[in-house]
């Protein structure tokens, strides 16, 4: 296990070229195909409370699979940031709603909107490996998340471009089920 001073300089490290790698992608074009990538090999269970987010810069774009799944009849949630430290809070959206500013540049439901609590999360993430380790933004807020939901499903959701070797993980990082791109799923832990 790596002392917390080095696993902190590798994230580090590892987040600047995780970010520099996805620029330039598609993000609604390749939304599209992770939209059908999910529909076709990973829906979540019928009823399952989804949990997205809305993108931010040049992350993937989970719109059209947020508008899919709600067609579907998926209660769909969007997190809601609070302050550092404490888990992701999600409320309800709907096609049409109005969004408020969040804090770090993210977009979230208003304070009426209705709580709800996920059974089926896409995750967002910089970098990611088949063992299924993400490397986030840095704030652990999916760790504390994820860790408050131990029955949950995570799904990261990413650009191909985003996979790595191996991501510079400690004790405290959620391990995803599995990861989609616009060229496919990967389930974690499943060699190939």
């Amino acid at each position: 296990m790596l002392c917390p001073v080095l696993l902190a300089e590798l994230k580090a490290e590892a987040r600047k070229l995780a970010l520099a790698r996805r620029l330039g992608q598609d993000a609604l074009a390749c939304g599209l195909a992770l939209s059908g990538h999910v529909l076709r090999d990973l829906p979540p269970p019928p009823g399952a409370v989804v949990a997205g987010f809305w993108p931010m810069g040049p992350e993937i774009d989970l719109r059209p699979l947020l508008h899919a799944l709600h067609e579907r009849g998926h209660p769909i949630a969007l997190p809601v940031t609070p302050k550092r430290g404490q888990p992701l809070h999600f409320r309800r959206w709907q096609p049409g709603d109005t969004l408020a500013r969040g804090p770090m540049g993210t977009s979230q439901p208003g304070p009426d909107a209705e709580a709800l609590v996920p059974d089926w999360l896409l995750v967002p993430l910089l970098a990611f490996d088949r063992a299924g380790r993400r490397l986030g933004y840095g704030g652990g807020y999916y760790d504390r998340t994820l860790a408050a939901l131990p029955g949950a499903t995570a799904i990261g959701t990413a650009f191909a471009c985003q996979e790595v070797d191996e991501v510079p993980a400690g004790p405290e990082d959620a391990l995803l089920t599995a990861i989609v791109t616009e060229r496919g799923v990967i389930r974690a832990g499943v060699a190939g």
